[in-house]
């Protein structure tokens, strides 16, 4: 069955006929109106209540029908999960730096939840998938030390918020707690000191020439801090470590890893839930001490972060991180191709970014898919059911589940 998908207004979005959010929502729903000055910065796909997902045609709740029949789940997810959708698939369109951000474990959501549900309105845990559609920017994990201690050594206004004990201890003593407590310093340093050290450092920055030899660095820094100005989030840069994906490619965050998206389009996947620790680069509630306790301080290489997928044909590479909530396929088939999309003992959802392609049913289901599908349509597959596509223009799509 097709759906009709949420869309989430935040301000970090791309605005108006250019977030790839509004272009995917308006090119398979007609009566969409996007508005130019407005930022579309996330798609929904599920049945978390913060944004769920209609069915095309009755607008009846997809958790409703899944209540009403949860035989559609299969039983990979109701022996796991119950008669519940485990997952949540979004489609990011980022125009400016989210937080400085992490995800609480199973246990630790339960715990912020009943302490404080007024702030963390979730009890499950949120590990999360992140394949890239475009170039996409992030920060995720900490740098390794030697990459740290470079940068305390070239950059003397970071070591001023850091902290020089802090800085200097890491340095010659690199450990977990040493680089917490450098992180915890940049987290924790004044007002003043944190504006101080920002000008000092744009202002070296800017009468560097282009043919300085970090100037992906440098951009980031001065672009975050011309959208978050006076913020001391803008040094973590130099603390974690700065990833481009290219389009393809992707990273899994599990729990109490620390990230920050920059800029660019994404499809992501994740557990179904809306927990967030923030300490920076936000608007929003922070809650620095929290964040600093949970933080995984493990320090690896950028290319490390890249999680590669296993081939599962010509057409279809699987992403299966290490949680039973949840795996992403990526499909893409050539014009006048047919391709079969396996049935598998879960349910799913399928998300067409590219193309379109007339579908059929490779088995008996009820309700029976749509005819065809087109860029920005998005399917609910139950379990143990397959569909048939014949691209007319090459097609890309990606599909959500949960992997046996």
């Amino acid at each position: 069955m097709e759906l009709i998908c949420a869309l989430q207004q935040y301000s970090w979005g791309v605005k108006g006929k250019l977030s790839s959010v509004a272009q995917l929502a308006q090119a398979s729903q007609v009566d969409v109106a996007i508005d130019d000055s407005t930022p579309y910065a996330e798609l929904w796909m599920g049945t978390h209540p913060n944004g769920p997902s209609l069915i095309k045609g009755t607008k009846r709740l997809l958790s409703s029908y899944i209540q009403e029949n949860p035989e559609c789940l299969g039983k990979i997810v109701t022996s796991k999960f119950g008669p519940n959708l485990p997952f949540l698939f979004k489609v990011l369109s980022v125009n400016q730096a989210l937080s400085i951000q992490a995800h609480p474990n199973k246990s630790h959501a339960e715990e912020l939840h009943a302490s404080r549900p007024d702030v963390y309105k979730d009890p499950n845990h949120k590990p999360e998938m992140t394949i890239a559609l475009t170039p996409f920017l992030a920060l995720c994990g900490f740098r390794p030390q030697q990459e740290i201690v470079q940068f305390f050594q070239d950059i003397p206004e970071l070591v001023s918020v850091v902290g020089r004990a802090a800085a200097e201890e890491f340095s010659t003593a690199p450990s977990a707690s040493t680089l917490q407590a450098c992180f915890s310093g940049l987290m924790r340093a004044s007002k003043d000191v944190v504006e101080e050290a920002l000008v000092g450092l744009e202002k070296r920055l800017l009468a560097m020439g282009t043919e300085d030899a970090d100037r992906l660095h440098a951009s980031t820094f001065l672009k975050t801090l011309s959208q978050y100005p006076g913020d001391g989030g803008c040094f973590a840069l130099y603390l974690l470590n700065l990833i481009e994906l290219q389009p393809g490619q992707a990273m899994f965050l599990g729990p109490n890893v620390i990230h920050a998206y920059l800029h660019g389009d994404c499809v992501e996947c994740m557990a179904c839930s809306d927990n967030v620790v923030r300490a920076g680069l936000t608007p929003k509630y922070q809650d620095v001490d929290t964040l600093i306790a949970m933080l995984e301080y493990q320090m690896s290489d950028a290319h490390s972060r890249i999680f590669k997928p296993t081939k599962l044909d010509a057409s279809c590479e699987l992403f299966n991180p290490p949680v039973p909530d949840f795996a992403v396929e990526a499909i893409k088939v050539a014009s006048g191709k047919c391709y079969s999309v396996r049935s598998v003992d879960s349910c799913s959802l399928l998300l067409v970014v590219q193309g379109a392609a007339s579908v059929t049913a490779s088995s008996p289901a009820m309700p029976a898919p749509p005819a065809s599908v087109v860029r920005g349509s998005v399917l609910f597959l139950p379990a143990n059911y397959s569909i048939t596509v014949e691209p007319s223009q090459d097609l890309v799509a990606f599909r959500a589940l949960c992997e046996p």
